[in-house]
């Protein structure tokens, strides 16, 4: 009996060994050049009676892990107007097939191998911001190690929907997200996690091609499960992708230009108010910005949203521009001498010619008409020789019928420019004479007061364009300072 059962057991033993080889011989029973491929076997193994429409796992409430990983290689597009950001990432995932197991001795050590993507499950992960379908190149295999092991590697033309700030224009940072998600399976069959930690997957930016428009500054992870009714719960993985403009070829473009011209602009107060070359000059200028303005208006990113701040600084700069101008047309008009000019009020002489320069020290304001000062002075040498020559009768029979005079009537007549008391004792020709001369003292005590008064108001035109000048200044400086401050912290940040 011992023997017997001994015998048993070994033909047992025998039929089962036989039946495993035959088995393995099936599965590599090609013939020819593939007789001895062992990669051949092993693929007839792994997909004989293989089911890719199952998820596979053996115990149905086991969920299937995929852990993903995403490196951002290039930034293409930023499409402000659309809202679409188009990225090119390097999109890794993998997951434990219980289905595709071997032992590496049955195969000549063969630990990996390459197998169509079409033959195998693969998960339903999506993007939920894709817009478009991207140019993408077809990956037709997945590597699968002896243990199980799906990965699936493959580059993405990511074409995504995303919110652009663009009131920081050119400096400013977006950041876009791509969320991750099993379209249809919940987490009790899809579970989604990180394939390296969040420190590693920041800072990673060894693939990226940094010689473009945006700069990338880092990757955010978030993990996040949340439900739609309540009912059943869905896992998604959210990378947020920070990207921050490069500035330098809009400030060279764009800001440094504008700045150009507002300096001129304020160089130009320092043309004398009174000539017409200041408003020809600022007219120029007004010319010119508006003539760089519609050169980059196609520059600027255009939104239904919003407008960049920058847009906001260029049309201020228009608005001092023709601030500008009106203000130098306000102080022509003011120390332009006219004949029929009124006089300087009271109250303007009060607050403008001697509370403002004490107010804004506006020193040696007696400067401020220099010019006509210099000319009242030739004036008052003019007088004085009309007089005189008056005075001598520079007419040769004036002068024997003067000596004929007394010392009296000519200090009271001539010097005194005052009519004699009788016309019966004066001959008719000095009569004639001193007519002529009363009208001449009179003619020039008129030109006398039209000159002072363009004198007084070439004084006021003076002090009020230095005061419109200061305030100008201080608003151009100010502006300026607010607006560079806000975009240095909006570069650090």
């Amino acid at each position: 009996m011992r023997l017997s059962s001994g015998w048993t057991a070994l033909l047992y033993f025998l039929i089962h060994g036989a039946s495993t080889t035959c088995t393995v011989k099936k599965l590599g029973s090609s013939t020819g050049r593939f007789a001895n491929a062992t990669l051949v076997r092993l693929s007839e193994f792994l997909s004989a009676g293989y089911k890719k429409g199952v998820r596979p796992v053996k115990d149905w409430r086991t969920s299937t892990i995929v852990a993903i990983d995403l490196m951002v290689y290039s930034i293409l597009s930023v499409d402000e107007k659309n809202q679409v950001l188009t990225t090119y990432v390097w999109y890794r995932q993998s997951w434990t097939d219980e289905f595709l197991v071997w032992s590496p001795e049955d195969f000549d050590e063969v630990k990996q191998v390459s197998i169509p993507t079409a033959n195998v499950w693969v998960p339903d992960i999506l993007i939920n911001e894709f817009v478009d379908v991207g140019k993408s190149p077809d990956i037709p295999y997945v590597y699968v190690t002896h243990e199980g092991l799906v990965r699936n590697y493959k580059p993405i033309q990511v074409v995504t929907a995303c919110t652009l700030n663009i009131y920081n224009f050119p400096f400013d940072v977006q950041k876009c997200s791509l969320t991750f998600q099993s379209w249809l399976h919940t987490i009790d069959d899809i579970n989604i996690t990180l394939m390296r930690s969040p420190e590693k997957l920041r800072d990673d930016k060894s693939v990226f091609m940094n010689q473009g428009e945006w700069e990338l500054l880092h990757i955010l992870s978030d993990y996040k499960i949340f439900s739609v009714d309540n009912d059943d719960y869905y896992a998604e993985m959210k990378f947020h992708v920070v990207i921050r403009r490069r500035p330098l070829f809009y400030t060279v473009n764009l800001l440094l230009p504008s700045i150009f011209l507002m300096v001129m602009d304020v160089v130009g107060f320092y043309l004398p108010p009174d000539s017409g070359e200041r408003v020809s000059f600022k007219i120029t200028l007004l010319l010119g910005y508006s003539v760089f303005l519609i050169i980059v208006s196609d520059t600027l990113p255009a939104t239904a949203i919003g407008t960049p701040l920058i847009g906001v600084y260029f049309v201020v700069c228009m608005a001092l521009l023709v601030i500008s101008l009106t203000e130098t047309v306000l102080i022509v008009r003011l120390v332009h001498k006219q004949d029929l000019q009124p006089p300087v009020p009271h109250w303007v002489k009060y607050l403008i010619l001697e509370r403002a320069p004490v107010l804004f020290c506006i020193h040696k304001k007696h400067l401020f008409c220099s010019r006509l000062s210099s000319q009242a002075s030739e004036l008052e040498h003019y007088k004085e020789n009309n007089y005189g020559t008056a005075a001598q009768c520079s007419i040769h029979h004036t002068c024997e019928i003067g000596q004929r005079l007394s010392q009296q009537d000519r200090e009271g007549g001539m010097l005194g420019l005052r009519l004699p008391p009788s016309r019966d004792s004066t001959p008719p020709v000095m009569d004639n004479i001193l007519q002529e001369v009363t009208a001449i003292r009179h003619f020039l005590e008129k030109r006398d007061k039209r000159r002072e008064v363009a004198k007084e108001w070439l004084q006021v035109g003076y002090v009020l364009d230095v005061l419109l000048f200061r305030v100008y200044l201080v608003a151009m400086v100010t502006y300026s300072i607010t607006l560079g401050t806000l975009w240095s912290v909006w570069q650090v940040a």
